[in-house]
């Protein structure tokens, strides 16, 4: 089944990039928490102010893209722009504390047990 991306037009895609097909991978991944430091202003792009709209609120780079319905390489291309320019500030999953959960090596040995059983 086609999605509405699937029949996006490849130009306007070009065109809300500005051409560009990459952006730094290692400012975000796809579950990187997204906050707006800023209110949207006039003459910015429509997807950038779609985007701080939507982020006055934690959101994740997934979340933002399927708001947009853009594919998510295209959505961390606008958020470098945002990023860039001290719009939004990027929260990473891997950043916040982890205590209180399990340690990953103890999932593993009750995955296995579950397994034998």
């Amino acid at each position: 089944m086609r999605r509405p991306v699937d029949r996006e037009d490849p130009d306007r895609l070009y065109t809300v990039t500005g051409g560009r097909t990459r952006a730094d991978e290692s400012a975000f991944d796809s579950v990187s928490l997204i906050v707006s430091e800023c209110q949207p202003t006039p003459g910015m792009q429509s997807e950038h102010v779609k985007i701080l709209q939507m982020t006055r609120q934690p959101m994740a780079v997934v979340e933002i893209s399927a708001e947009l319905r853009l594919p998510v390489s295209v959505v961390k291309i606008l958020l470098r722009d945002l990023l860039d320019t001290g719009r939004i500030t990027v929260r990473h999953p891997s950043a916040f504390d982890r205590a209180g959960r399990p340690d990953p090596e103890i999932l593993k040995q009750v995955l296995v047990a579950l397994h034998n059983l």
